[in-house]
């Protein structure tokens, strides 16, 4: 543990991983755009910096977990930026969900600098990321991985060094996808039967134990039954990441008809206002146009 590490973005997923570096006792320092988690983690032990920049310049390895790639690139490149100040030989690894392009072009940039990049993008959600026991995707060169590997076990339960930089972004992005487009046909599925008269309850049940069993029908079909819809993961973001699947797939050239028809679902609830729900809330605008409501009888 002698690495000193940084931690930059502290929203629903970054403040529980960073609290896990510091119970796993590493020397943390964290920067947020909003203060109030910096104050909580500050409390807890870590060390407040009033900028990338001035983070970047105190640690050896910088970890970064933001909403947009515009978010990334702001951090990293923008005035005031990580790459602004970092220091020869430290690591720093994105753990955001973004498009592998703009991981390539930060790397590049690092590279030069004589910096390693990582791209480390994680699933597991918001209780995931309280456990630490959430999955971690990982592109970039080995000697990095195996320096990062520490801090990143103390996050994760399961850590995949997928290849090169962009790699793990890529089957991030993949995952995310089938997911949200599974969830699609779960909110489908539940309406049709509430419609028709099922219990939902027993619905849920049923098709947990047949063919139709995913997490996705589990996790979003006990929210959508139980109406919590407070976000673990918004729609807002599930939005973002099935873009970026349905914009990956025009670049190589790859059909993603399933993916682009889960992104105007998606774009349907955010236009209901319901972006900064839980994936879970999507049903209700399929609900209202079925006049039925999924719900314990």
């Amino acid at each position: 543990m002698a690495d000193k590490l940084g931690f930059i973005g502290l929203g629903l997923m970054g403040k529980p991983m960073a609290r896990n570096l510091l119970k796993a006792g590493f020397s943390l320092t964290v920067h947020n755009r909003s203060q109030g988690a910096v104050r909580e983690l500050v409390a807890e032990g870590a060390t407040a910096a009033d900028s990338p920049a001035a983070l970047a310049e105190q640690v050896d390895i910088v970890f970064t977990c933001l909403p947009m790639p515009a978010d990334v690139e702001k951090v990293y490149l923008g005035d005031g930026g990580v790459l602004s100040s970092v220091r020869s030989g430290s690591v720093v690894v994105d753990m955001s969900t973004i498009d592998p392009s703009t991981h390539q072009k930060i790397a590049a940039l690092a590279a030069a600098k004589g910096v390693s990049y990582l791209d480390a993008p994680i699933s597991g959600g918001t209780t995931g990321a309280r456990d630490g026991t959430l999955s971690i995707m990982v592109g970039g060169d080995v000697a990095a991985v195996v320096r990062a590997r520490p801090a990143l076990n103390a996050m994760g339960q399961r850590i995949y060094h997928i290849g090169p930089v962009g790699s793990g972004a890529v089957v991030k992005i993949v995952n995310n996808m089938m997911s949200a487009i599974t969830a699609v046909g779960v909110c489908e599925g539940l309406v049709l039967g509430a419609k028709f008269g099922i219990d939902p309850d027993v619905l849920l049940e049923v098709t947990s134990n047949s063919s139709a069993g995913s997490k996705s029908l589990s996790s979003n079909g006990r929210a959508i039954i139980d109406r919590n819809f407070e976000p673990g993961f918004m729609i807002d973001l599930m939005h973002k990441d099935v873009g970026l699947a349905v914009d990956l797939g025009k670049q190589l050239k790859v059909r993603t008809l399933a993916a682009a028809i889960t992104e105007q679902f998606l774009q349907e609830a955010q236009a209901a206002g319901l972006g900064r729900a839980s994936t879970a809330a999507q049903v209700i605008p399929l609900e209202r146009s079925a006049g039925v409501e999924v719900k314990k009888k």
